[in-house]
């Protein structure tokens, strides 16, 4: 150093004001809202494990075992302030410890751990718990749209491709494609929970410890399935992170669509949707309106989970394979507002889907307005009559523009064009007549035939349903496996813990 070396002349203190307010204050808030149980936790079964290992003497645990218990006791996170005379919410734990025991026992209870592998340990917990609870809500949207489908397995309804009037369909088949994407998007959540399901403690800064510590007995007394193998992957591989996010992110812009759908369906001009009152709020200056507003809600809200969750996604991005902060204390917290909504939206939709009705008559006005069976004319002429299908489709457009032009109906007034177009065409009267047309081109005929796999017809959508119903049976089953977990490693962490309570 030389005489004129600042760090000579350095006298400034940590923390800085603003670093404080900044930084240290929010992180310290984010902890107390959102990981205490987590630090408690890690804490009890780091000591248990340190103590059958023995790393630790049991006297000298059973005394910080009884002051971690009095901690608990006796101090309120909700009502701390951040004054900044300790780092964060670990350190103020760290203090009290030392107050309690004296800083020789207390620094005993941070053998082989680090703060980089106790941090994705909290964050593990924490999203953990909140995947199994937004699982629990989607498992309960995907239920009742099943229950919906199921109800709804005959109701016809127009399907739209490009926002126009395509082919009638039934309101079940459309919801049946809705749950696959659901059970597909809940898969996504279930695998992510298997990366989240591995603990990183025992990895401490980066390279484990020369310490005899047993990893899978820490993961176990936590819950977890089984220690993250690589120890520098515990602190740096954040695609425990980006795998849930990704996760909600696709969920919910799936979702999305389907909400525009809603949107669509139950306006003024197409009116195949229903909302029945309880879902619907009148103008306040114009009485005639019926404002279906949980739709945008659920857009908006939808739109938002979406949004934090890429947000989250778009932090990572570009970041070291370290550990880091951006991956820390304040993504995290912003990362749970993307649960907090996302709950909010499975519950609202849930509720609409049970709710909702179609409206028969607009779907018969709009079916008839549109044409939209004139596909299985076309059809039928391949399969009646021994015409080639690009034949037969020019037929068929030809009956459907007679009777669009005069603002007609199919099955009652496409029959005399029908005779016109296929007479021109083949030279030839066809073997169809009026009541054969008018079977062909009605829409219970149009879905009846449609019979093969993956078809709105009664066989395919009965195979169909008994799938997803399996498939729900699945999720239950995991969700209740996941609990039975969970519960039995609260109980073992809670013996042990008590065990050293008492030996004190």
């Amino acid at each position: 150093m030389t005489l004129n070396d600042p760090r000579l002349s350095d006298k400034s203190l940590f923390p800085d004001p603003v670093y404080k307010e900044a930084v240290l204050r929010p992180l310290f808030d984010g902890a107390k809202s959102h990981h205490v149980d987590g630090f408690r936790r890690i804490d009890r079964a780091h000591l248990v494990m340190l103590v059958e290992t023995g790393i630790v003497d049991r006297t000298q645990a059973a005394k910080i075992a009884v002051a971690l218990e009095a901690i608990d006791r006796d101090i309120d996170p909700a009502s701390l302030i951040y004054t900044g005379e300790v780092e964060d919410f670990f350190f103020l734990i760290e203090k009290e410890l030392k107050q309690r025991v004296g800083a020789d026992i207390a620094g005993r209870l941070h053998t082989a751990r680090s703060r980089n592998d106790i941090d994705h340990t909290l964050f593990k917990l924490g999203l953990k718990a909140r995947i199994d609870a937004l699982m629990g809500k989607a498992r309960h949207l995907l239920d009742t749209l099943i229950d919906a489908a199921e109800r709804e397995k005959a109701t016809l309804i127009v399907a739209y491709t490009h926002g126009q009037p395509a082919q009638p369909t039934t309101f079940g088949h459309y919801l049946s494609a809705v749950i696959e994407v659901l059970i597909r998007d809940m898969n996504r959540f279930e695998e992510a929970r298997q990366i989240v399901d591995l603990s990183p403690m025992g990895a401490a800064a980066i390279t484990t410890s020369g310490f005899a510590i047993d990893r899978a007995r820490v993961a176990e007394l936590l819950g977890f399935s089984a220690p993250l193998r690589n120890s520098y992957s515990c602190i740096a591989a954040v695609d425990y992170i980006t795998s849930t996010y990704s996760a909600i992110e696709l969920m919910f812009l799936h979702l999305g669509r389907l909400i525009q759908d809603f949107q669509f369906w139950t306006s003024f001009e197409v009116g195949q949707v229903y909302v029945p009152n309880a879902l619907v709020q009148i103008s306040s200056i114009m009485p005639q309106k019926r404002n279906p507003v949980p739709i945008e809600h659920m857009r908006l809200l939808a739109s938002q989970t979406f949004g934090r969750a890429r947000t989250v996604l778009d932090v990572m991005h570009n970041t070291p394979f370290t550990d880091m902060n951006d991956s820390e204390g304040e993504t995290q917290s912003m990362g749970y507002e993307a649960f907090v909504s996302a709950a909010r939206v499975l519950d609202l939709m849930a509720s609409f889907v049970s709710a909702i009705r179609i409206d028969s008559e607009r779907v018969a006005g709009n079916i008839r307005r549109s044409c939209i069976t004139i596909t299985e004319l076309a059809d039928s002429l391949v399969r009646r009559e021994g015409l080639s299908f690009r034949e037969a489709h020019e037929i068929a457009a030809t009956v459907a523009r007679a009777v669009v032009a005069k603002q007609g109906d199919l099955p009652t007034g496409g029959f005399e064009p029908f005779l016109a177009a296929f007479e021109h065409a083949t030279g030839r009267t066809p073997s169809v007549d009026r009541d054969q047309f008018a079977e062909i081109v009605s829409p219970d005929y149009f879905v009846r035939v449609r019979s093969r796999f993956g078809g709105p017809a009664a066989e395919p959508m009965a195979a169909a349903l008994s799938s997803y119903r399996d498939r729900a049976s699945v999720f239950a089953q995991l969700a209740a496996d996941h609990s039975t977990s969970e519960s039995r490693a609260a109980h073992e962490l809670d013996r042990n813990f008590k065990a050293l309570v008492g030996a004190a």
